[in-house]
């Protein structure tokens, strides 16, 4: 592999934000001599195995020259090669670990998971304990169940104090088919968020790459020219005004690390009480100090950011059928929308 391919693929080799997995595209060499491309990509990308390989191929994720081709195709010079392939386990030496967990589906395929504020997915930056992948491996191995790798297979993830709907793999098979329906953005996903102001129009959409922030590695930020980061489109549409907050609903077509919480800040409405993102202190309303103890009191019921994963919809990897799974608003973000509601109805009276 000649070094302007090793430098794409060091390039792309980065998580797709909250989706995992790669996608790599380049153009094979002139000398290149005839070679199955199971074996080719096996021992042209690193970390790569070439029964992951051929998991992407049965997936339909590997194209040469725009059309989808089986693991046993024979690379020739100038092919053009694109494959979406998924991401190995990334701790083989995860524990059980009992942790409460509302499973709202399962079968030999895959687990949907309602997950609860405060749970983060998988262990790194300080949570090595207490995971997702923790409880599942707790799961599998109560309910007896033989997971090939004993705590599921990742395709996405939520934020920790996100709550709401996610699917993990049980397969490696299962893994690839659901990361093609990621990466050709079939997957249904809609989210409810508080955010803060109200908005002239019912609804709109939010283009602008993401990418880490040069201030604060921690965060992401937008790069409205497309000059860093990678591309993002959330398309947003007002469920109820309370005037001085909204509650929207959000349709991803991408799925960048923070994308909503981002692309929200990004045009003036955080994410209410999303501390990284500015929406921890009061942006809209009144100075009176019933105001701000109203605030305040909103945000120790809910001290997290304000988002709520309540749709996700996949055909299923192995049946073909079309799934589709709602979550209800979990209890802190309904009371803080009760007391909303209650504000505003007060207001208005007063206001008459």
């Amino acid at each position: 592999m000649n070094d302007e391919l090793n430098e794409t693929l060091d390039t792309e080799l980065a998580e797709e934000g909250n989706e995992l997995f790669e996608h790599i595209r380049f153009v094979v060499d002139q000398g290149q001599q005839v070679e199955r491309i199971d074996l080719f990509l096996t021992n042209h990308i690193s970390n790569i195995s070439r029964n992951r390989v051929q998991n992407a191929a049965k997936a339909g994720n590997i194209l040469v020259n725009d059309k989808p081709v089986k693991q046993n195709y024979k690379v020739r010079p100038n092919d053009v090669i694109s494959i979406v392939f998924t991401y190995p386990p990334r701790d083989t030496d995860i524990k059980p670990q009992y942790i409460p967990l509302d499973i709202v589906y399962e079968d030999k395929d895959v687990i949907v998971i309602n997950k609860q504020a405060g749970l983060v997915v998988h262990p790194g930056h300080g949570n090595f304990e207490g995971t997702l992948l923790h409880g599942l491996a707790y799961h599998f191995e109560h309910t007896q169940q033989n997971i090939e790798n004993r705590f599921g297979y990742l395709v996405h993830r939520i934020d920790k104090d996100t709550t709401g709907l996610m699917i993990v793999a049980k397969n490696e098979t299962a893994q690839a088919v659901l990361a093609h329906q990621f990466f050709e953005h079939t997957i249904h996903r809609r989210y409810n968020a508080l955010v803060w102001g109200d908005f002239d129009e019912n609804e709109g959409t939010i283009v602008g790459n993401i990418g880490r922030s040069n201030g604060d590695r921690r965060k992401m930020t937008v790069y409205p020219l497309g000059e860093h980061g990678k591309e993002a489109i959330t398309h947003w549409k007002v469920l109820e005004r309370f005037g001085y907050v909204t509650l929207n609903e959000y349709r991803l077509e991408t799925g960048r690390t923070h994308q909503i919480r981002v692309h929200s800040q990004f045009i003036g409405h955080p994410l209410f009480n999303d501390a990284m993102y500015g929406g921890d202190v009061i942006l809209k309303g009144t100075t009176f100090t019933k105001y701000r103890q109203f605030i305040d009191n909103c945000f120790k019921i809910m001290p997290r950011h304000a988002l709520h994963a309540k749709e996700l919809g996949f055909v299923h990897p192995t049946t073909g059928e079309q799934m589709m799974f709602t979550s209800e608003l979990p209890a802190d973000m309904t009371q803080v929308l009760e007391k909303w509601r209650t504000y505003l109805k007060a207001k208005n009276l007063f206001e008459e």
